[in-house]
């Protein structure tokens, strides 16, 4: 067929990539591999191509199929704790404590225009839950379709659509042998080509950051890149632009209570510290309170806790101006779950223990001061005489 198209001086590759639009568009030529016929009957192709475009007329059931792929999709939660996949409003996600990834809907998506639709919802499920402030606003990041890929993922959700209801209804259309082999083949490309463009549609992260307390706000877009599953990406993207943090270092907790400060007077309760990390958005964000519990235990065991990280106490007595159960350099469990206690600012425990060290080292010192006069006297007898002694 080529041969008897072709002149000198063509390409035969155009004539083929004819070949395949007029095999894709035409209604009555069939193609298997190399072989193309007519045939009295109109194409499965066709067919497709007519549903395809009927489902324009019909969003709801192409809405439907996208939501269905997202939570399927969204399983996969990376380092997150929990993922909220489409909500409409902020109502739908809740003010926990733990890090979460929001995913917008597709009628919100995002584009590099002021006060674009993805922005605009992100803003408002941070700001509040339903009628309520919201106030661990520390804890979202959000995850939006890019605009013009939209419409590309949207075709392609109707063309598998399409295919889906002609293999389904192939015994209905009396669809030969042939015709059903190549709908479930086109219909297995057609869901191939939605799962690879899901992810090059949903591709925009949004960071809301403050630079310090008085600042405004700042919303930062990130482009993903990748096939793995959209939480997964966004988690690798966000952790590796310390933009989510799994493991935090007792030193930098210790920078983060001197620099804010943290402190509340010369101490700060953990569960206190578990609800800032939440709610400033100037703070790192955390995957969960854990991340927090772990670099509290680590700070506790330094043995130059005085300059690099802290103390811990169980309790403040406030009639007796002294913690109770005041320890440094040494392990101390707190439990993750239900974290309690205090750290104390090194200089506030250095002066409690010089408090209180004087009467225990009079007593240390009376004790050695009687074993050096019992090895007198055993090595020069009873005479202690003051210039003996």
């Amino acid at each position: 067929m080529k041969l008897g198209c072709v002149v000198p001086g063509e390409s035969p590759a155009v004539f083929g990539d004819a070949l395949r639009r007029l095999a894709a568009a035409a209604t009555y030529l069939y193609q298997d591999s190399s072989r193309f016929w007519y045939d009295t009957q109109p194409t499965v192709t066709k067919l497709a191509e007519d549903r395809a475009e009927q489902l324009k007329h019909d969003p709801d059931k192409v809405a439907a199929e996208l939501d269905a792929r997202i939570r399927a999709d969204v399983k996969q939660m990376g380092d997150f704790s929990r993922v909220h996949p489409l909500p409409r409003s902020g109502a739908d996600v809740p003010d926990d404590l733990d890090a979460r990834l929001v995913v917008l809907p597709p009628e919100h998506p995002y584009s590099k225009e002021s006060d674009n639709a993805a922005e605009l919802l992100a803003r408002a499920i941070l700001e509040s839950r339903g009628n309520a402030p919201r106030i661990y606003r520390n804890t979202l990041v959000f995850l939006a379709a890019d605009k013009v890929r939209m419409q590309d993922l949207d075709e392609a959700l109707r063309n598998y659509l399409a295919w889906a209801s002609i293999v389904e209804e192939k015994e209905t259309l009396d669809l030969s042998p042939f015709q059903v082999k190549q709908a479930e083949t086109q219909k297995q490309a057609a869901d191939a080509a939605v799962a690879a463009r899901l992810p090059e549609t949903y591709q925009w992260i949004l960071v809301p950051e403050q630079k310090s307390p008085p600042a405004p706000i700042e919303w930062h877009a990130t482009r993903l890149t990748g096939a793995d599953a959209l939480a997964v990406r966004a988690s690798k993207k966000l952790k590796s632009d310390e933009l989510f943090v799994t493991s935090l270092g007792s030193t930098i907790l210790r920078k983060h209570l001197d620099d804010v400060p943290l402190w509340r007077g010369d101490h700060v309760s953990i569960s206190q510290l578990v609800e800032d990390f939440a709610r400033y958005l100037y703070l790192p964000r955390l995957r969960d309170s854990n991340v927090l519990v772990e670099a509290v235990r680590s700070g506790l065991g330094l043995l130059t806790w005085s300059q690099d990280s802290f103390a811990y106490a169980e309790s403040f007595d406030e009639s007796a101006g002294r913690y109770r159960g005041l320890q440094t350099a040494q392990q101390v469990r707190v439990d993750g779950d239900n974290p309690i206690g205090l750290l104390v600012k090194p200089e506030a425990a250095q002066r409690q223990l010089a408090a209180e060290t004087p009467t225990n080292g009079r007593k240390w010192d009376n004790t050695l001061t009687w074993w050096n006069r019992r090895r007198w006297r055993d090595a020069h007898g009873d005479d202690e005489t003051d210039a003996g002694w």
